[in-house]
């Protein structure tokens, strides 16, 4: 079955106020989770026309890539190390405004200048994040940190 989204001009919140449900109905009758992740990804890039989105999970001791759309990307990130693993090992949001500035970033592209990380949480345990970065410098605001944050909570 073809899916599409309903486009909307306007600002960020009322892009997310739009978004938010139709990713839900992609993803509420679908069981596997890399379906899921993927059809979240598309959504969101095709949307906000992010630099880079993706979503980590945990194996063990490390996050590694799964669904994105962007250039190619780091493959595996320690557990508190850069800016996934920090959201991962605090279990919540990071809103980094100029990466360089976010000590032990890690630059998997020269071309990232600002970042948000959501930690995808399930019975107190994350499971994975939400990765995107922008090429603009203070790309992400709380109203970014909201709508990502109840996007996680869908998934």
């Amino acid at each position: 079955m073809a899916e599409s989204l309903q486009k909307i001009q306007g600002t960020k919140e009322e892009l997310y106020k739009t978004l938010l449900p139709q990713i839900s109905s992609l993803t509420e009758d679908e069981e596997d989770l890399i379906a899921n992740l993927a059809n979240t990804v598309g959504a969101l890039k095709e949307t906000f026309d992010f630099f880079w989105v993706g979503f980590y999970l945990v194996k063990g001791e490390e996050l590694v890539l799964a669904p994105f759309q962007g250039p190619i990307a780091c493959t595996r990130i320690k557990y508190g190390r850069g800016v996934c693993g920090t959201a991962w090992k605090e279990k919540c949001t990071q809103v980094v405004a100029d990466v360089d500035a976010f000590p032990g970033h890690i630059a998997c592209s020269s071309l990232s200048r600002s970042e948000i990380v959501v930690p995808l949480i399930k019975e107190g345990t994350v499971w994975g994040v939400l990765d995107i970065d922008s090429t603009a410098l203070s790309a992400f605001d709380q109203t970014d940190k909201y709508y990502l944050e109840q996007l996680s909570l869908m998934l």
